[in-house]
């Protein structure tokens, strides 16, 4: 039986990634090892796959087709920005376990868009190609991206559902297979607002500290119009962190890092959560 070994969330500011090695200032050495450090992590639970839940930032969809969740289920390939270092070729995916999700979720109700082709931005591609494809155990990335950019939004409630979607999924699969499930996304940062370049430390801090201790309750209770308030528009992308709780209930974790500077435009966590060895509840999708 496939299993959920364990989770992460990380930021995916794509001007941390916009110099060569040579030019990064030491702030972006830095940030750059909690990259390195969740890549050998992941290496060390012995993930054989790792589903990535990003934000649509309204560059692969819309305004023509804006989906509210969507799972790519063949070829993959990104990111499609250039960033020196990061290669920009084929990103091997699962389209087995990515079909059955997407059978699994409309069996209950969890009407998923789908691309059979898909070239991903930075939330995917970033995460996938310095923290999960290095690893020699790692056969496949499989993306997810949620409706958190721009609005209409994604309910938090249903970004925490669809999570339980995906657990439940990967659970049923018959398969020998170790996931790993990575929630990618910035906290307080505002996107082409006047306040660009603003953070909101102790926001950011409630965020981790809600991620950490397992309370996705307080992060779905707290409004879109609140979150804009204290977070901007950028902190919608939450939604992933939430997602990836709701993958792993009740499941308790550590913060690996926080950053902020003025060279970036957005507050960065690196936190886990540790998977534990079995379901903690029964409830249908609460």
């Amino acid at each position: 039986m496939a299993m959920i070994v364990g989770g992460f969330i990380m930021p995916h500011e794509p001007g941390v990634f916009l110099a060569p090695q040579e030019r990064w200032s030491v702030e972006t050495t830095r940030l750059r090892s909690h990259y390195d450090a969740i890549g050998a992590r992941i290496g060390e639970l012995g993930a054989t796959t790792v589903i990535v839940i990003g934000a649509d930032h309204y560059v692969l969809f819309g305004p023509g087709c804006l989906p509210s969740y969507l799972i790519g289920i063949g070829e993959v390939s990104g990111p499609y920005e250039r960033f020196p270092g990061i290669e920009q070729g084929d990103i091997p995916n699962n389209p087995v376990l990515a079909h059955h999700i997407v059978r699994s979720g409309h069996a209950l109700g969890f009407d998923w868009a789908v691309a059979k082709t898909l070239r991903v931005d930075h939330s995917i591609g970033i995460p996938a190609r310095l923290c999960a494809l290095p690893n020699p155990s790692v056969r496949a990335v499989v993306p997810v991206y949620l409706a958190s950019g721009v609005e209409p939004l994604l309910p938090m409630a249903r970004c925490y559902q669809l999570g339980r979607q995906i657990r439940d999924a990967v659970q049923t699969w018959d398969a020998d297979e170790r996931v790993v499930v990575i929630g990618s996304g910035g906290i307080s940062h505002w996107v082409g607002l006047a306040q660009m370049g603003q953070v909101n430390a102790t926001f950011d801090k409630w965020v981790i500290d809600c991620f950490v201790s397992g309370d996705a309750a307080a992060l779905i209770g707290r409004s879109d119009a609140e979150v804009l308030a204290q977070g901007g528009n950028g902190a919608w992308e939450i939604r992933s962190f939430v997602c990836l709780m709701g993958a792993m209930p009740g499941c308790t974790g550590r913060l690996l890092a926080y950053e902020s500077d003025p060279q970036w435009v957005t507050g960065m966590g690196f936190a886990e959560l540790l998977a534990q060895p079995a379901p903690v509840d029964n409830e249908e999708y609460a």
